[in-house]
């Protein structure tokens, strides 16, 4: 039975290049296209990062019992919300696969595919360390959006509580103050997951 390794931590703390990185040293791994509302940023591709959508084919999906999990967000950009879809991606008959996301969307992956398919992988950075490299990516947007990043910030400090973060059963953590570092000690992890 395959395993979904599910990467996440609060925003800035280097998902994103660790989920990247991990892809390219394990070829092996399936990944998700999560679908989204929102925008998207500059150099992301539809299909690649998300599915970018609509409200309209959120609602089609939902009715087709489609949806696994969703969440939306009143942002300072307006409302945009995500979510992960049974569309095809997933077979854990035969593959283990690399996600990324949030503790919410994690939680409700594990209530649909059951404990046992799913494997966190949470990210910790130090939060004046992870405040800086928010504004470092910001800056290089070219619309920089930065009471949007402020907001997510400060978000996130609820939405990963120590409180929410036992609930969730996440024992194990990975401090991302430095990238190769990180990688080894997630990689040694998911080789003991899978017995190897």
């Amino acid at each position: 039975m395959g395993k979904i390794f599910y990467i996440m931590g609060k925003s800035s703390s280097g998902k994103d290049t660790i989920y990247k990185k991990l892809l390219e040293r394990n070829p092996e791994l399936r990944t998700v296209v999560p679908y989204t509302t929102r925008p998207a940023r500059e150099n992301e591709k539809n299909g690649v990062e998300y599915f970018f959508t609509d409200e309209e084919q959120l609602k089609k999906m939902e009715e087709n019992g489609k949806v696994i999990e969703v969440r939306s967000y009143n942002t300072e950009c307006g409302i945009w919300t995500y979510f992960t879809a049974d569309d095809g991606q997933i077979d854990l008959s035969d593959y283990d696969y690399l996600m990324i996301g949030t503790l919410e969307s994690y939680q409700a992956l594990k209530r649909y595919f059951g404990e046992k398919s799913l494997v966190p992988v949470y990210i910790e950075v130090e939060d004046g360390l992870r405040l800086e490299r928010a504004l470092q990516r910001e800056r290089k947007q070219k619309n920089p959006k930065y009471a949007e990043m402020c907001r997510r910030f400060l978000a996130d400090t609820e939405d990963f509580s120590e409180e929410n973060i036992n609930r969730a059963s996440i024992r194990k953590r990975f401090s991302n103050k430095d990238l190769a570092t990180c990688l080894n000690e997630i990689e040694v992890y998911m080789n003991e997951v899978n017995g190897k």
